[in-house]
């Protein structure tokens, strides 16, 4: 199967601190990855340097067959990424309908209508503030600004960061509706369980290494480990 994206022997430093050991995963086209790990894993740090905003100093990124390694961010998203980051980052001040209206549409299925059709809450506060929305809300405004680019590749960073657990599954709902449309997706969280039962193939990374890979439904299948997970060293996973 051919991969959306795929990293290879990524070495990233923030100054002189050496965050990520080279680190290679794969994103099948089409399907779900998820990139799994304890806080202080590197997970942000992986996805920043595979969008180019923290460029790694060694190892290659290849996105749907082209060597983006040393492109700007700009490109890379208008190549077919969309990126959804850590903290969603939406537009406090300006109103649902606004924060919509910021990125450059791409032709393609996803429209602002459409996004109010996935989204029945969003369209309920299209005047209210970014700041007035709740945690879901301000999510699903996240993910929905990523989709008006209309992405091949989605990348998620901790979606379910901070909310409440019948929101949560909410969210995994769509994000597995993605794979339905067609959209590649990587996957960053730390609710492990949840990101398990959506996913196709999931890596672990500890300490700024891969130190497990494999289908998702092995994994979930394997209590002790998914249990690791929560503080997992590598001592322990590669042991199994």
């Amino acid at each position: 199967m051919s991969a959306s994206l795929e990293a290879e022997g990524l070495h990233t430093y923030y100054g002189k601190s050496h965050i990520l050991h080279g680190v290679s995963l794969k994103v099948a086209e089409g399907k779900i990855t998820a990139l799994l790990g304890r806080n202080g894993a590197g997970k942000t740090t992986t996805l920043r340097s595979l969008m180019g905003l923290t460029p790694a100093r060694e190892g290659r990124v290849t996105i749907f067959g082209a060597d983006t390694t040393r492109w700007p961010p700009y490109r890379i998203a208008a190549s077919g990424v969309g990126y959804v980051p850590e903290g969603r980052r939406i537009f406090a001040n300006l109103s649902v309908d606004e924060n919509l209206k910021v990125p450059r549409e791409e032709k393609g299925p996803w429209t602002p209508e459409r996004i109010y059709a996935l989204f029945p809450r969003l369209a309920e506060r299209k005047e209210n503030r970014g700041r007035q929305l709740s945690g879901g809300e301000q999510e699903m405004l996240s993910i929905g600004r990523a989709l008006l680019l209309n992405p091949k590749l989605l990348i998620l960073d901790e979606p379910s960061q901070g909310l409440a657990p019948l929101i949560v599954r909410e969210v995994f709902a769509i994000v597995s509706r993605m794979r339905d449309e067609g959209i590649s997706v990587l996957l960053v969280e730390q609710n492990a369980r949840m990101s398990l039962e959506i996913a196709d193939f999931a890596y672990v990374l500890d300490d700024g290494s891969i130190v497990h890979s494999g289908p998702a439904s092995e994994l979930a299948a394997d209590e002790a480990r998914v249990q690791a997970l929560a503080g997992a060293s590598a001592e322990e996973w590669t042991m199994g």
